[in-house]
């Protein structure tokens, strides 16, 4: 399952919920670095939103391979979030376009459930700068190619979740 938004839009929280209903047991994986006291808090809250049956796992690059680590039944994995990932990929000067397809395929052959987060990036002002649009850009390619590869998709705005994968058949009236 991949569940997208803007930033703030509840996708977390729905992530959550459907993983917490998934599996009793879980691994979160966070691609967050607590780089200042403001994104140390938030991971705080994060955790905290979790229950005991929850364990963390922080891997800031190396996402496929700990998904395909960590991947069994009856234990869901939460991976919060593939925009943070890209961002720590770029920084670090990786080939993004061969780890978007590697995260890829590591979720079309996963041995349990895993639910994604990622945002949708592309559905505001374009950015400024080159390094913005070229990040921009990346994070539509990952959302599509995930979203290929998942077996559901939902799209979260104020909260609110839309299943868009699978899609409901169009209702076409011809007259």
């Amino acid at each position: 399952m991949l569940a997208i938004g803007g930033a703030r839009s509840g996708k977390s929280r729905y992530a959550l919920a459907l993983a917490e209903a998934a599996a009793a047991q879980g691994v979160y994986l966070a691609t967050a670095a607590a780089g200042d006291a403001e994104m140390a808090a938030r991971i705080a809250r994060r955790r905290l939103d979790r229950g005991a049956g929850w364990r963390t796992l922080e891997e800031p690059l190396a996402l496929a391979a700990a998904l395909r680590a960590e991947a069994r039944e009856g234990r869901v994995i939460l991976v919060d979030c593939v925009t943070l990932w890209l961002g720590n990929l770029l920084t670090a000067g990786r080939d993004l376009a061969e780890e978007i397809a590697d995260l890829a395929d590591a979720v079309a052959t996963l041995g349990g459930p895993a639910v994604l987060v990622s945002n949708d990036v592309g559905a505001g002002v374009a950015p400024e700068s080159e390094l913005g649009r070229a990040f921009r850009d990346c994070q539509g390619r990952a959302n599509q190619e995930l979203a290929r590869r998942c077996d559901a998709v939902a799209l979260v705005a104020a909260g609110l979740p839309a299943l868009i994968k699978p899609a409901p058949p169009p209702i076409l009236r011809l007259r």
